[in-house]
């Protein structure tokens, strides 16, 4: 039987602090505003919080309303993984492209507009940047959301995406520790497990991390991945050893440690929500992120009941529940005296586009052969993961559509039988401009590919995931990610040669 915990007392507040739930609709439910006034001192916004940056605004200030130093957090890392523009695809491209340019002034400059534009709709805390090398080609969930395998060029882009984002007063939340490159597991459905040797693991994964640190980075994401090496029983977002001994004994970090999302398989389908929030802030961790799916009053409350029981039996020491508190206050102070000083320099609306532009790397395999006609667009889309998740246009579609009428698209799956064929067929003489993501961990793209360049050999190829698969098509085109001015990017290449 759930004993419910109401009030105002210390422990019921430290409990309500650490929570980083989310909510629905495009306004302030009451139970949240309620909760602003018990202690609650952060909440999460998703895609379904959000229909235009002016609403985004209204929003955060209706919340502010309550409670004016709260921390208003998003998942936003630019590129595939895009909240604030989750209906219309990024106007910034992601970190793989950033990584492809490799000019740090650059990826300064896209999160720094970034910050901009989340702290005119009065978001304060950022659950990014992705710091993960990109180790496994097959991995399912990071790819083009890392900067690439170099350990060297992630850490320093790392390091100037924080930068650049915290010049404009919006908190950066490093993720995903201990490093969640090397997995071929996605966590939001099991506990990824990372069998690397300490050498490897402190001279490739934690890199980027103490580069984050050195930065400045105000927070810091736990990843729900088992690494033997530092602790061969629990997964890094429970380990103490992980979490205290690593990051905040050895690395010396003393910002905030966040969760990541909580209902996760990783932990709620092997400890359970309420038992593994009250591991992880045993563990060190300072905020529980909930939310991404279950983001109801009912969640937030079994949850503030776990950790209050939790110190009431002895299991989470109460001075540990109230430090984690204190570190999302402090946090959620810096945000407001922040947002009260207001960055310098002038926006630079263009800067994601001329990135998205720098990023594209054309291969001919023959002559120039420019796009001047229509032509039919086939889109091969892959099973998304759910950190990109599915309500996201991408692809070149739409913009070839704008700069050659007449063109069409088409969209195939892993379901569509003969999907060349059926490729040729539909696209009835016209030239093909076929795109895939991340050919090289999908057989059915490369079959597909196969049917069109041996039919049709002059088939544009435009890879929007990582670029693991030799380059193939006339010409190939490899934009490093997904974001809507990756497919602008891509189109203007097209129709060049």
């Amino acid at each position: 039987m759930t004993t419910f915990t109401t009030g105002t007392d210390t422990l019921t507040r430290d409990a309500l602090a650490v929570l980083q739930p989310g909510f629905t609709g495009t306004t302030a439910p009451d139970w949240v505003l309620r909760r602003l006034g018990e202690g609650l001192t952060s909440v999460g916004l998703f895609g379904r919080n959000v229909a235009t940056a002016e609403q985004v605004a209204a929003l955060t200030a209706q919340l502010r309303a309550e409670r004016d130093d709260l921390l208003v957090a998003i998942d936003e890392e630019s590129g595939d993984v895009t909240r604030l523009e989750v209906r219309t695809g990024s106007s910034f491209p992601g970190n793989h492209a950033l990584g492809a340019v490799d000019d740090t002034a650059l990826t300064r400059g896209v999160a720094r507009e970034l910050g901009r534009r989340l702290a005119e709709c009065g978001v304060t805390f950022d659950w990014a940047p992705s710091a993960d090398v990109n180790a496994n080609p097959d991995n399912p969930v990071i790819g083009v959301r890392s900067f690439g395998r170099d350990t060297d060029l992630v850490a320093r882009h790392t390091a100037a995406w924080v930068e650049g984002l915290q010049s404009t007063g919006v908190a950066a939340c490093t993720k995903h520790f201990p490093g969640h490159g090397d997995t071929s597991v996605d966590s939001h459905h099991a506990v990824p497990h990372i069998d690397l040797d300490t050498t490897t693991l402190y001279e490739r994964e934690l890199q980027p991390f103490r580069a984050a640190i050195a930065a400045g980075t105000r927070a810091i994401m736990s990843a729900h991945i088992k690494v033997p090496v530092l602790d061969p029983d629990r997964p890094a977002t429970l380990s103490r050893r992980i979490l205290t001994d690593l990051l905040r004994g050895e690395l010396g970090y003393q910002g905030l440690i966040v969760t990541d999302g909580m209902e996760m398989r990783a932990i709620s389908g092997t400890y359970g929500l309420e038992h593994g929030a009250v591991l992880a802030v045993a563990a060190g961790a300072d905020a529980i992120c909930v939310g991404g799916g279950l983001c109801d009053e009912d969640t937030v409350q079994s949850l503030q009941d776990a950790l209050v029981a939790a110190v009431r039996s002895g299991e989470l020491p109460e001075e540990r529940l109230a430090d984690a508190a204190a570190r999302v206050r402090a946090l959620a102070d810096w945000t407001a005296r922040a947002r009260r000083s207001p960055a310098p320099g002038a926006p630079e609306p263009e800067i994601g586009l001329t990135a998205a532009r720098r990023a594209v790397t054309v291969t001919r395999t023959g002559p120039p052969a420019p796009v001047t006609a229509p032509v039919y667009v086939a889109t091969f889309s892959p099973e998304a993961n759910i950190a990109v998740g599915d309500e996201t246009p991408w692809g070149v579609g739409a913009e070839l559509e704008r700069l050659l009428p007449g063109t069409t698209t088409g969209h195939f799956t892993d379901t569509d039988t003969d999907a060349g064929a059926r490729v040729l067929e539909a696209a009835a003489g016209r030239r093909v401009v076929a795109v895939v993501r991340d050919e090289h961990r999908h057989p059915w793209m490369r079959t597909a590919l196969d049917t069109l360049l041996a039919a049709a050999p002059d088939t544009v190829v435009v890879e929007m995931g990582v670029p693991q698969s030799a380059p193939r098509g006339t010409p190939h085109i490899a934009t490093h990610g997904a974001a809507r001015v990756c497919g602008v990017a891509a189109a203007e290449a097209i129709v060049a040669g």
